[in-house]
């Protein structure tokens, strides 16, 4: 990626509060192109990720995205996969895509406290071998990564036992329909699947 790590503003920030030799000695041993083996692990294990994109008038947006463990694939060390299951039909994460490929991901260990950013471009896929390899997905999300570095995880609060959303596409099993959509006020706007 040949856009730099930190900005002006970051900088002044750095300089104001004496940080500027940690950060960028943080940029230095912890910034790569590519995902490790220790990032594949995590993104193998994450039951969620926030998906930040940006729209075309340059409104940030994030989305909480989930499955279970592992619904976000490494397809190789330089691309995630990343399933759109069916939600509020508003499809703004997607839409932004589309409109500014930019996305930043965030995952967050809750289990084993880590964290891990990923930036990259992304694309909107509706290829039917990728699609059919991702239960339940309408769209495939498949992020060229550029930049991957960890975050520091000390004030991730620890929880164990994740409990998967009884929402969550996986194989054998046929979610159940949100409460929202048996509300009369939307029965009339839904789709018709």
């Amino acid at each position: 990626m040949t856009t730099p790590m930190y900005g002006e503003q970051a900088r002044a920030l750095q300089d104001r509060f004496d940080s500027r030799r940690l950060a960028d000695r943080l940029e230095q041993v912890t910034v790569h192109d590519h995902l490790t083996a220790t990032d594949q692990a995590l993104v193998a294990r994450c039951p969620q990720v926030y998906l930040a994109t940006v729209d075309k008038h340059g409104w940030p947006d994030v989305s909480y995205k989930g499955g279970v463990p592992g619904f976000v694939r490494v397809l190789d060390r330089t691309t995630l996969a990343l399933p759109s299951y069916d939600g509020n039909g508003m499809f703004r994460s997607l839409g932004a895509i589309q409109a500014d490929p930019r996305v930043g991901l965030l995952f967050i260990d809750v289990e084993e406290p880590d964290r891990m950013r990923v930036q990259g471009q992304a694309g909107v896929s509706d290829d039917p071998e990728l699609l059919a390899s991702f239960e339940g997905a309408q769209l495939v999300v498949r992020i060229d990564v550029e930049r991957v570095w960890p975050n520091c995880p000390r004030y991730v609060h620890r929880a164990t036992g994740v409990e998967i959303s009884p929402y969550a596409p996986q194989p054998g099993h046929e979610p159940p329909v949100p409460e929202w959509k048996l509300m009369e006020l939307f029965s009339d706007v839904l789709p018709e699947r």
